[in-house]
């Protein structure tokens, strides 16, 4: 069994996401620890990019906070090193393609693996580019993670049939940021999911609620939250209780 499907093995995920280097590099390394020791299963680190085409105004203007205190890649590999010193959570990254392949392909994953990272979530790599990096990726025992859409329509069992880790199932259609309603195609979506692999399925996009994480995790094996837990980080507040109370609540 994947290392990352380990962690579904006898339980629900919470993943919470984080901005790498937002708003610097200490508080990242103190927000991963918190959430890591106050119910998280595993941390999806986001690489901040120029060109973020997933993410909504609220990872944005995270992204450019981080641009702010001097974030590049190795950056965020010294955070993750920094963060390996008291804590072995499993950690993905977010990132897009550019930023992968101009660090390039194997010296990226060689980097990720010294680190133990476990997973790659790379929202602009389609399934039919993903061959060159899959296979370096595979060499390691790293994760490329797949997303599925509301609107992957006949895709859905071809991306699924590649899956590794976890799938990424996104609520429904856009950008990152909180939303009060998801796509109506969702349970339908998994059903057809399930129909291919075992891989355990996570939903992300637009959850910021407890009441969202309890009925969404109803039909998943895992809740991911971005935009609201940077906002909790942005605004100072508790995060370690938003934490305890969606892992909770799944």
């Amino acid at each position: 069994m994947n290392k990352l499907e380990e962690v579904f093995k006898n339980k629900k995920a919470f993943i919470p996401f984080v901005v790498a280097d937002d708003p610097n590099f200490d508080e990242t390394v103190a927000n991963v620890l918190t959430l890591a020791d106050n119910g998280a299963d595993i941390i999806e680190l986001g690489i901040p990019f120029s060109d973020p085409v997933a993410d909504g105004p609220i990872i944005q203007k995270a992204d450019l906070r981080a641009f702010s205190a001097g974030v590049n890649t190795d950056v965020v590999f010294d955070i993750v090193e920094k963060i390996r010193e008291s804590t072995q959570v499993p950690i993905i990254f977010l990132t897009y393609t550019n930023i992968v392949y101009k660090y390039g392909y194997e010296n990226f994953c060689r980097k990720c693996s010294e680190l133990n990272i476990s997973g790659l979530v790379i929202p602009d790599l389609p399934l039919e580019e993903q061959d060159e990096l899959r296979e370096i990726s595979d060499s390691y025992d790293i994760s490329l993670i797949q997303l599925i859409a509301p609107t992957s329509g006949k895709r859905v069992a071809k991306i699924a049939s590649q899956a590794k880790g976890f799938i990424y199932m996104v609520s429904s259609i856009g950008v990152t940021g909180k939303r009060e309603d998801f796509s109506n195609e969702l349970g339908s979506t998994i059903e057809e999911i399930r129909k291919v692999t075992n891989v355990p399925i996570a939903i992300g996009f637009g959850i910021h609620s407890v009441q969202q994480a309890k009925d969404l995790s109803q039909i998943a094996d895992g809740i991911i939250i971005g935009s609201a837990v940077v906002e909790v980080i942005n605004k100072g507040e508790n995060l370690a209780k938003y934490s305890q109370l969606i892992s909770s609540a799944i």
